[in-house]
């Protein structure tokens, strides 16, 4: 394939499938630089290893998820120190630019705690909900972070009975005051 179309094949499918990159760049950042900057670090990542990309082992989507979230927890991991007192959890402004629809109303608490919990999470387990929530396989989520099936089905466990053990803290809290 020619170098052009090679770029243009590259573009079509960067177009196709660029609300990926902006998800994780939301859920991994809270400030508009931070974010732009981290989409730009996966959309340049992308196009480097776009030549070792092969259609027959994964969708392209697969393997968009799994470069975008290698860059954004291995940016996270070397700006640990800078990054742990900025981050914030998910809310309404998020969502909007995760593309995720109507914002968050604001008589629906128990969906904003929900996000300002997964926006606690580390990384991996961010990712890991993330996929979830996407609505991918056990097996693509496996595919796209490199651990076993065996592995996303006991840590997603472990992730929603945390969840639903501090929804229920804070019900709880709510309900006293």
């Amino acid at each position: 394939m020619t170098d052009r179309r090679h770029q243009q094949r590259f573009e079509m499918l960067l177009r196709e499938h660029r609300k990926i990159i902006f998800k994780v760049a939301s859920v991994y950042t809270c400030e508009v630089e931070d974010r732009n900057d981290l989409a730009q670090e996966i959309s340049v990542q992308l196009w480097r290893s776009f030549g070792s990309y092969d259609a027959r082992r994964a969708k392209f989507s697969t393997w968009m998820y799994r470069i975008a979230l290698n860059v954004a927890i291995s940016r996270r991991r070397r700006e640990k120190g800078s990054l742990a007192h900025r981050t914030e959890p998910l809310d309404e402004h998020h969502l909007e630019a995760l593309g995720g629809g109507e914002p968050i109303a604001e008589q629906d608490e128990r969906l904003a705690t929900l996000h300002a919990l997964i926006g606690e999470l580390d990384a991996l387990n961010r990712a890991l909900i993330l996929l979830y929530l996407e609505d991918k396989s056990y097996a693509e989520i496996a595919e796209i972070l490199g651990i076993s099936e065996t592995n996303v089905a006991t840590k997603l466990g472990r992730i929603k009975q945390r969840l639903r053990g501090q929804m229920t803290a804070t019900k709880t809290i709510a309900a006293r005051a």
